[in-house]
């Protein structure tokens, strides 16, 4: 059974979503601040409903601890910057409320079927390009032998940078790859990712395709 971590304190909305996801054969653990959450173990789950204003503190200051499975921000937010600051933090996908239950099932099930078919294609549990060596079990990347963190969306983005090394890609196709939006609102959330990277590795790990987009240096060491 698909198992779900849903961080909500609305005393109403969260044991109602609880419930309606029960019904569909999702199996919802609730938690409703920030502490509690922190508490679990992300990758026992296959996906998490985050809320973004928790008593607290904000839910989005837990995307960078969630490396293993998709997010979905759940917020009364509506502001564009807001959407934007989500997704660039690491969230997969985001719903403002209120929504209807079915739009939310859908997403779910969209992320649940991008999570699978990613599994089915990583057959390595590990990929190695130059110093660069990928854990693809346990989502882990080591540099020259030392593990450098990252979040979930700058690993997969390293990752097919990496795995398609010779090729070039526009920031519209990496949104389309990695963030699985083919409209995206700005490409610059690609920008903000890239220059994480860098500042992590080294500045010429990611190769600037002046007019075109971005591709991984082969020849980097």
């Amino acid at each position: 059974m698909t198992k779900i971590l849903l961080v909500e304190d609305d005393r109403s909305l969260g044991p109602a979503l609880k419930e309606t996801l029960g019904r569909e054969a999702f199996d919802v653990v609730l938690r409703t601040n920030l502490a509690q959450a922190r508490e679990e173990d992300f990758s026992n789950y296959d996906l998490v409903l985050l809320d973004w204003m928790l008593p607290d503190g904000q839910g989005v200051d837990l995307l960078k601890e969630i490396t293993s499975v998709p997010v979905i921000m759940l917020t009364a937010r509506t502001d564009l910057i807001d959407k934007v600051i989500g997704l660039e933090s690491g969230a997969n996908d985001y719903l403002t409320k209120p929504f209807e239950p079915r739009e939310l099932i859908a997403r779910i099930r969209v992320q649940l079927r991008s999570k699978t078919g990613e599994q089915v294609q990583e057959h390595e549990s590990t990929f190695q390009i130059n110093s660069i060596q990928f854990n693809l079990d346990e989502r882990k990347i080591f540099y020259r032998d030392v593990e450098v963190i990252f979040t979930k969306m700058e690993f997969d983005l390293l990752y097919l940078l990496a795995k398609n090394s010779k090729r070039v890609y526009s920031r519209e196709k990496l949104l389309d790859e990695v963030w699985g939006y083919d409209n995206y609102p700005t490409t610059r959330t690609v920008d903000t990712h890239v220059l994480q990277i860098r500042q992590k590795m080294d500045n010429n790990i990611i190769e600037t395709v002046r007019g075109v987009g971005y591709r991984f240096n082969p020849e980097h060491n």
